[in-house]
């Protein structure tokens, strides 16, 4: 029986299989079924695999040490009274016994992670995940910087935490293209996101003739061909940074509203995945995973991860979507 276009599969593909061609099937098809039957279940699998790497990266001696409650405090200047009394609030609870309080923090990464791979546990895992990111993203990443001048699209602004909560909206198995926000929901929140980051481009501290230049210098790195590759691009942007700032704002307003009305949605999400792999490099230094104090792979990865779950959400005319439950 032909389904109309456009409908939504429910019925993922390890389910449609009998049990008898299940385990005679190939280990790998085995795994490919169970982690990346339908685009929904692949991109909550890739989630729960950055998930456990920030858990991985939360058990690093450095998050163990006084140089982490101290990378949290230095947060706290240049905010709004309210939220640096709140930060400092999280710090002197952090430095009350360090090493408990960041084992329960990995650990609770570890577990979301595995709760995303494992499908029973698949939408308590996502409900966990979204607390924990209004968490993080307060007390670990000050909201991004947006409530001072240093929130910089380059270096991972409005915050990559952020992106996980946003992601796992969309990922929501409940068998509606855009999960929680809805196909529609979903293109808005893109466009909402990508506007600020336009308006974040021409903040004064942003769009200075050095900004840029300084942003790629301050990039972590830990890897000496990184560190040549930073250099260049710092000196490349030596004294460009208005028009640099200017360019890059006009292509994040086009990619956001684009996306938003559905003009030409997958041309633009293309080139925000482009944009996001060159900011991860030269603006991100890969998030800092080389460095030994890294807490996770920064922006990059996870606007790329953004950008697939919004591709789904988009109409297909030429066949049916294939969205599955988990």
């Amino acid at each position: 029986m032909n389904r109309p276009t456009g409908q939504i599969s429910v019925v993922s593909a390890s389910h449609a299989r009998p049990a008898s061609a299940w385990q005679a099937a190939p280990s790998a098809t085995r795994v490919r079924a169970y982690f990346a039957s339908d685009s929904r279940r692949t991109i909550q699998s890739v989630l729960g695999l950055i998930w456990l790497l920030d858990g991985a990266l939360q058990f690093q001696s450095f998050m163990y040490s006084r140089g982490f409650p101290q990378m949290l405090a230095a947060m706290e200047v240049g905010q709004p009274h309210w939220l640096a009394s709140s930060l400092a609030w999280g710090v002197r609870v952090a430095n009350a016994n360090l090493g408990l309080w960041n084992t329960l923090f990995a650990l609770t990464q570890v577990l979301i992670g595995l709760g995303l791979l494992y499908r029973p546990t698949v939408k308590p895992a996502l409900a966990a995940s979204f607390g924990w990111v209004l968490v993080v993203w307060w007390f670990g990443e000050a909201f991004g910087m947006l409530f001072m001048n240093m929130a910089n699209p380059l270096t991972g602004a409005p915050g990559a935490v952020l992106l996980y909560g946003l992601v796992g909206l969309i990922a929501w198995p409940n068998g509606r293209r855009g999960g929680l926000l809805g196909e529609r929901g979903a293109r808005i929140t893109w466009a909402a996101l990508w506007i600020v980051m336009g308006w974040l481009w021409l903040l004064a501290p942003n769009s200075s003739a050095n900004a840029t230049r300084s942003a790629i210098s301050s990039a972590p790195s830990g890897m000496g061909w990184l560190t040549n590759l930073l250099t260049h691009s710092a000196n490349v942007a030596r004294g460009n940074g208005f028009l640099i700032a200017l360019v890059l704002s006009l292509v994040s307003i086009a990619i956001g509203v684009s996306v938003g009305i559905d003009w030409q949605a997958r041309t633009f999400l293309w080139l925000a995945i482009y944009l996001n792999i060159i900011y991860w490099v030269i603006g991100q230094g890969f998030g800092g995973l080389a460095t030994g104090s890294a807490t996770d792979p920064n922006a990059g990865p996870l606007f790329v991860l953004l950008a697939c779950a919004v591709y789904t959400t988009l109409p297909n005319p030429s066949r049916p979507n294939r969205i599955g439950r988990r």
